[in-house]
């Protein structure tokens, strides 16, 4: 999957000459060092200080994942692009214009939502008509008007559970939410939401790793201890376009279904290995799949646009230039 590996077994990851070596059952995998970018641990991954230097002098980020599919944490090598002057920055337009940026991030969530609705409406589902009508006027007013974090962390939660409500209309029955539930998702469209999204913020983190920003300094969320925030803040215009078009696709192609794909406990449900498989390969798929800038006038992947969203957050940082989210509009 390009610079992406994904471990999905129980074993052992270590250096082996110039390569990594991931010992399984008594059998060893080799996984060549050059083009890797990050590493995916979806199991038990034993690991010693000896490989973390090695990953460490190629600038490879490592995120773990829990036995619910949950994000644990990232190993995450020196950065090595430090920039004091921007850091600075980061943390006076933090001070200053903080509300104006984390506008700009829900303004992104509902342009993109909106978009992947009226994909919905044109193949005769008109019933989602009244949430797009909704993105377009009132969701816009409240977001325009919020004069705090709190007003507008609000006007995002409401489109979100409009979207959500809408799923009646284009997916299966036994796809249909009830409410979001995240830690444990308690049944197969949370789960796969609940995945997707950890995906999809450590995509972000290690492109920010990238850049000269500054993970812990965010907008939209609160910047705060144990979580890169700022991942949280661009990941945010990314789900409808990465993780729902994702989910929506295998549901409705039936390459994802109830019965095959998921372990149901007590008070929770997973994807099990073969349903992880699908949607990580689905989801890889569309990290990398390509669409015409009609800024940048060339092809750009997603996993490109994320980045280039962290530089367009840079720019207005530094020289103030206008900071609007990646948007679908920009890839029609």
């Amino acid at each position: 999957m390009g610079s992406t590996r994904y471990i999905m077994s129980m074993g052992e990851l270590s250096r082996k000459d110039n390569s990594l070596c991931f010992r399984k059952d008594g059998k060893n995998v080799y996984i060549p060092i050059e083009n890797t970018k990050e590493i995916y641990c979806m199991a038990e991954v034993s690991i010693n200080s000896k490989l973390l230097d090695f990953l460490a002098q190629n600038h490879i980020v490592v995120h773990f994942f829990n036995y619910y599919e949950g994000y644990s944490g990232t190993f995450y090598p020196r950065n090595q692009y430090n920039s004091g002057k921007l850091i600075v920055k980061q943390v006076e337009a933090f001070q200053h214009s903080r509300l104006e940026i984390a506008k700009a991030f829900v303004s992104g969530i509902g342009t993109n939502l909106e978009e992947l609705l009226y994909h919905y409406y044109k193949h005769k589902k008109e019933e989602v008509k009244p949430t797009i009508d909704w993105l377009r006027t009132a969701f816009l007013k409240q977001v325009n008007n919020a004069e705090d974090i709190p007003r507008l962390m609000a006007a995002e939660g409401e489109a979100w559970a409009r979207f959500y409500a809408d799923f009646k209309h284009f997916l299966p029955e036994d796809f249909v939410m009830n409410k979001r539930v995240k830690r444990p998702p308690d049944n197969p469209i949370n789960a796969m939401i609940s995945f997707g999204n950890s995906l999809l913020y450590t995509k972000t983190i290690s492109a920010i790793y990238r850049t000269h920003l500054d993970q812990r300094i965010s907008f939209l969320h609160e910047p705060s201890e144990g979580r890169f925030s700022l991942s949280l803040d661009i990941s945010e215009a990314f789900k409808p376009v990465i993780v729902y078009r994702t989910i929506f696709e295998l549901v409705n192609n039936r390459k994802i279904q109830v019965q095959k794909h998921f372990d149901k406990k007590v008070n929770y449900c997973l994807l099990n290995e073969e349903g992880r498989k699908i949607f990580i390969e689905a989801f890889e798929k569309r990290m990398d799949g390509v669409f015409e800038h009609s800024g940048l006038k060339r092809k750009v992947s997603y996993r490109t646009a994320i980045k280039l969203d962290c530089y367009k957050l840079i720019k207005h940082i530094l020289e103030g230039k206008d900071f609007v989210p990646f948007s679908l509009k920009e890839s029609r």
